[in-house]
């Protein structure tokens, strides 16, 4: 079946996923079949698991076999009054027939199997007083039952009840017998039954038999995501694959019906797989009825006391109502919660599929009742407002503000619920000039949730219709400065109730937001063209702005700039900008234009200038409180990328973790991405790879949300980069993250575009293909001293480039390059750079033949990274120093530098690194650790042959009869002596001067 329609026309249910327990039925029959084993199999689960399809398939296998299979079911109306051995009836109905057998049924079963007379019917307390047994006639019936089956020809019997929670206690009886009593026949019972359903007296017995062997328990689990997407539901998308996955639980039943709900739409309610649901409310009362609906509309959680309000269509006294709940748990559609205060249906997943056969006035009252009845208890308005916007149906001004004020109140949390509330009230809202302002203000506040929702693209569309909507004519002045958030917030529910009139304050100060905003979602989407456009008609305009948003326009027209690499354009207009925002004394204002000026300046290489206005943000920044800090969450990332790239880890990593946290509470998903991305870089740098790698995928994760494939790109970009440095050494996986990553921006050319190109050439083998790491930097820098790149980060990439060069062997081009790199280097004062332009002239002097030279120069890389902090750079540097050290003849100094270059990489998580490490390890000359081998005792060289052998202390002490500490005192003292850290380097170095192989050291 290639689509999910196919799997719903099929009458069957598929089996998906359940191999694991075939096999273990499998394997139970065939020990019976030989005699041993247990006599039954318990199969327990939650309804719609799959448990009847796995009996079915099992018994289909296991007729295959050649064994005699039985199928029978409990059903509902059993019970303690219902006609005694039904489900045995209706198994052995079979044999009657000879279906599926061929074999007849035994003498006198039939009649054995019948109902008894009325005046011998079982009753509850005909027998013991745990109820399970009924009175000396059925305990003879159940006997001579017992011996009857044991006459059931063939080469085994496999015995399947289903739905054995439903039992009558004739059965759970005749159960009990065969458990203790197995008959002579090779019997093996399998009962299917759910745990919450099963009466004391049933679970008992099998409790007992599991105690004792004879009984075996199976639990069918819940499917991967993967087997419902591939046996389920085929076809379907995977966004849509996996929300019904996560709504189902993983419950095939569920799983089926979900999907069928869903994708047909327009058939009739209740069909397909949504009917096996229905069917379990077909018997009950209209009470019960009416309170499982009214807890689906209640989405599946509400208290005794809300489910009496809302859904009886007139009063009920309580005890009734009590009565019904009662009924409906032991039915278990309904459950009491962990700590027993709220009632829930069984699955989350139920409360949609009643409520889609609901017919819509059903609906639309109940929906209408809750919202009241939550309205009488005081539930906060994010209660009452998923109740309020199904039931409106006529514009109501009350109704509207609360659904406007739940809105602000989920906006961080759920943005996406907030827009779809926000549609809500628009929908309704009256097309009349009275109501004009009002619609302009709700379309402001539902553009900026669709954008946090990551409907970027939508919300783009919507401003644009708000802009032109808000035309030359309703540019009026704002006297009294409410401005947007004021008016969205008390104005707007207030104007909601009260009617707006055309013109009046904030109207214009609206329109501005609306370009803010717009300018800010086209930024997101890479249309800087259009973002730019937007600012400037907005700047010119006559009359201007408000001052505090014409700081705002300025700063987001700077940002457009930064992300086009065109800074410099706005340079002039920060100066007169900020001074502007001092004398408003608009702390938050100024705390923008510094940061975007201390980033502008960071990315043209004027450090000293980007210091000094990332100190005086931090100053501003730093006392601003949570609140207001969620409003300047942009400058928060512009201070934070500055830090990282002036080298200011420490600093860069605190705002970074307060910005995080905040973003986090205050729903800013934009911020949130960049600076768990920027986190992310400054704990690879410091050497913290396996905590840079979670906050890499995080951040990647929340850009997937929010769209726009500069943003996804950069950060697969870097995610691709520590990942680079996680992996194994030559672990193809990075490669791809970031050849994904560069294929996600495509031709777009911002910022985030032109690092995730060139984070790709880091990504390539540059021994392997060292052409096409040549080709990525000098197609994204533009020539041959990649002028097109960020200036501050320069000299890394021509690092890069020079390493292409001779890897290529164009040892002229290597040497330009690099000599290139240290003059981009020096005015920049920047350590770790500094640091990139010292590796890449080391590499030169290395291909040169001037191994002093070319020792020094990575030793003085490893000094610089460590000033500021990088730990990554400091271990790789010193890892390429080692083996040139040693040729400039200093060996001792060579294993120092191996040693604490694998040492930082190994603490740091770097695999790439310490990899590198292992495979460069400088060989240790007569007079280093080799020739120290000498210097061991007798019994120190006879140690180390053993370690080298691969034995551990244990099996040393042992060869040896010594004890395994001395051992360890040894080893240590070997270690010292021979300078080597590890058991496979003492092996290394025992076989590298021709000591293994069996040789014995003793001297």
């Amino acid at each position: 079946m290639d689509t999910f329609t196919d799997l719903a026309r099929d009458d069957r249910a598929p089996l998906v996923g359940r191999a694991r327990e075939l096999d273990r039925l499998d394997a139970l029959l065939r020990r019976r079949r030989a005699g041993a084993g247990p006599v039954a199999v318990d199969v327990t689960g939650e309804p719609g698991i799959g448990k009847t399809r796995l009996l079915a398939e099992f018994a289909a296998r296991a007729r295959r076999q050649g064994a005699t299979v039985l199928r029978g079911r409990a059903s509902p109306g059993d019970g303690d009054h219902g006609i005694p051995f039904q489900s045995f009836a209706d198994a052995f109905a079979d044999l009657d027939r000879g279906d599926h057998t061929g074999c007849p049924a035994p003498a006198g079963l039939a009649e054995l199997l019948e109902p008894a007379p009325a005046s011998g019917r079982v009753g509850p307390g005909d027998g013991r007083a745990d109820g399970v047994a009924t009175g000396a006639a059925c305990a003879d019936r159940v006997r001579r039952i017992a011996a009857a089956l044991g006459q059931v020809p063939g080469p085994g019997l496999v015995l399947v009840l289903d739905d054995f929670h439903h039992a009558d206690p004739a059965s759970v009886a005749l159960v009990d017998h065969l458990l203790r009593h197995p008959p002579r026949a090779l019997l093996l019972l399998v009962l299917a039954r759910r745990e919450r359903q099963t009466a004391p007296g049933l679970g008992s017995v099998l409790a007992a038999a599991a105690d004792s062997g004879d009984l075996t328990r199976l639990a069918p689990g819940p499917l991967t995501a993967e087997e419902c997407a591939e046996g389920l539901a085929a076809g379907l998308p995977p966004g849509p694959a996996r929300e019904i996955h996560a709504a189902s639980l993983g419950n095939p039943l569920y799983h089926r019906a979900l999907a069928y709900a869903r994708t047909r739409e327009g058939e009739a309610s209740g069909t397909g797989p949504v009917a096996v649901f229905l069917d379990e409310l077909t018997p009950l009362g209209r009470l019960e009825r009416a309170l499982v609906e009214a807890l689906a509309v209640l989405d599946g959680r509400a208290t005794a006391e809300l489910l009496t309000a809302v859904a009886p269509p007139g009063p009920v006294d309580r005890p009734a109502s009590d009565e019904a709940l009662r009924e409906l748990t032991r039915r278990d559609l309904v459950r009491p919660d962990a700590d027993g205060r709220l009632l829930v249906l069984r699955h989350p997943a139920l409360a949609e599929l009643v409520r889609g056969t609901l017919d819509p006035w059903r609906r639309t009252e109940l929906h209408r009742r809750a919202a009241d009845a939550l309205a009488r208890t005081g539930a906060p308005v994010t209660e009452r407002a998923p109740h309020l916007v199904r039931a409106a149906t006529v514009w109501d001004p009350a109704v509207a503000a609360d659904l406007v004020e739940a809105a602000e109140r989920i906006g961080a949390a759920d943005p996406a619920r907030a827009a779809h509330w926000l549609a809500a009230v628009l929908a309704l809202l009256p097309d009349t000039p009275d109501h004009r302002a009002g619609r302009w203000q709700l379309m402001l506040r539902r553009a900026d949730a669709l954008g946090s929702a990551g409907r970027v693209a939508e919300s783009r569309d919507l401003l644009h219709h708000l802009i032109d909507a808000c035309g030359p004519e309703d540019r009026g002045e704002d006297s009294d400065g409410d401005g947007l958030r004021d008016g969205l917030r008390d104005g707007l529910r207030d104007g909601l109730r009260d009617g707006f009139r055309v013109g009046g304050t904030g109207m214009a100060e609206l329109r501005t937001s609306a370009v803010l905003l717009c300018a800010f979602m086209e930024r997101h989407l890479g249309r800087y063209p259009e973002a730019d456009a937007l600012l400037r008609a907005e700047l010119a305009r006559t009359p201007g702005p408000r001052p505090d948003l014409r700081t705002r326009l300025v700063v987001e027209w700077g940002c457009r700039a930064l992300f086009a690499a065109r800074y410099p354009d706005v340079r002039p207009v920060l100066a007169p900008t900020l001074d502007d925002a001092r004398r408003r004394h608009d702390d938050a204002g100024a705390a923008e234009v510094l940061t975007l000026a201390a980033l502008g300046e960071a990315y043209l290489g004027e450090t000293a200038a980007a210091r000094a206005h990332a100190a005086q943000a931090a100053a501003l920044t730093d006392a601003f409180t949570d609140g207001q800090l969620a409003d300047q969450a942009e400058s928060l990332v512009r201070l934070g990328w500055t830090e990282v790239f002036l080298e200011e880890y420490g600093t860069a990593e605190r705002h970074a973790t307060r910005g995080i946290a905040m973003a986090r509470r205050a729903g800013r998903p934009f911020a949130l991405s960049q600076l768990l991305l920027c986190s992310a870089y400054v704990h690879l740098l410091t050497g913290r790879v396996g905590a840079a790698l979670g906050l890499a995928d995080e951040s990647l994760a929340v850009a997937r949300t929010l769209g726009g494939p500069e943003l996804v790109g950069f950060s697969g970009a870097l995610r691709a980069t520590v990942l680079l440095h996680a992996r194994p050494l030559g672990d193809p996986e990075a490669l791809t993250a970031a050849e994904e990553a560069a294929a996600t921006v495509g031709t777009a050319e911002g910022w985030w575009a032109t690092q995730a190109r060139c984070l790709l050439g880091h990504s390539v083998p540059l021994a392997r293909d060292p052409h096409r790491v040549r080709e990525v930097l000098l197609r994204t820098g533009g020539d041959r001293d990649l002028s097109r790149l960020q200036a501050s980060l320069r000299p890394g990439y021509l690092e890069l480039l020079a390493g292409a060069a001779l890897a290529t062997g164009d040892l002229a081009e290597a040497e330009r390059v690099a000599r290139r790199a240290l003059a981009e280097a020096e005015p920049l004062g920047l350590p770790v750079q500094l640091a990139a332009a010292r590796r890449a002239w080391g590499h030169v002097l290395a291909r040169r033949g001037e191994p002093t030279a070319a020792a020094e120069a990575f030793a003085e890389a490893a000094r610089q990274s460590a000033r500021s902090g990088a730990t990554l750079r400091e271990a790789h540097s010193l890892l390429l120093a080692a083996p040139w050290t040693q040729a400039a003849g200093d060996g001792p100094l060579a294993a120092a530098q191996w040693r604490r270059g694998r040492r930082l990489a190994a603490e740091g998580g770097a695999r790439m690194l310490v990899d590198l490490a292992d495979r460069t390890r400088p060989v240790p000359t007569e007079g280093g650790a080799g020739g120290r081998l000498a210097e061991l005792t007798p019994r120190e060289r006879e140690i180390s042959v053993l370690v080298a052998e691969g034995l551990t202390n244990q099996a040393v002490a042992d060869r040896l009869s010594l004890s395994p500490r001395t051992v360890e005192s040894h080893v240590a003292r070997v270690y010292r002596k021979t300078g080597v850290e590890t058991r496979a380097g003492l092996a290394s170095l025992v076989v590298r001067h021709g000591v293994g192989g069996g040789q014995s050291l003793r001297g």
